[in-house]
């Protein structure tokens, strides 16, 4: 089942989307390979806090966030990841470590690795560890408005 949050979020905004239900699976990796999605396509949300603040970094689940890239992307703010137990009670409608990369949804910034902008879709965490959702990238880029940059790298 759809986070209520999201799925109340893309039925109003009409947003076309698929719902894909999968074995349970805790990883990007995993979730990638459950849904037959490669890890290029499966967008895998990590937390971060920026200068203190949470935010939400989303890139292709091949990859691993440079912290000193996106420090120097953000202007030499401090990025460090966030611990579990920091944004767990952000996201009071989703299973912790599924949340979808809708930080809009949860009052937060969302950054997008480029890498995932060059794609025609993108699928993600729903809010579970059973459910993704599949939608074209254009339309999650509209809905969430992300800031675009290049900082991931291979794992």
């Amino acid at each position: 089942m759809l986070s209520p949050r999201l799925h109340h979020f893309l039925d109003e905004r009409h947003a076309p989307y698929a719902t894909l239900t999968h074995h349970r699976t805790v990883t990007a990796h995993d979730t990638a390979s459950a849904t037959h999605v490669g890890e290029q396509l499966f967008a895998k949300t990590v937390m971060l806090k920026i200068d203190g603040d949470m935010a939400m970094m989303v890139m292709p689940a091949a990859y691993r966030v440079d912290l000193t890239r996106l420090s120097r992307a953000l202007g030499g703010s401090e990025v460090e990841i966030a611990q579990e137990s920091e944004f767990k009670s952000a996201f009071p409608d989703c299973e912790l470590g599924a949340m979808p990369p809708f930080g809009n949804l949860y009052g937060m910034p969302v950054y997008v690795d480029a890498r995932l902008s060059g794609h025609p879709e993108i699928v993600f965490n729903a809010g579970t560890h059973t459910d993704a959702v599949r939608m074209p990238y254009a339309e999650f880029e509209r809905l969430v408005e992300p800031q675009t940059l290049w900082m991931a790298h291979v794992m």
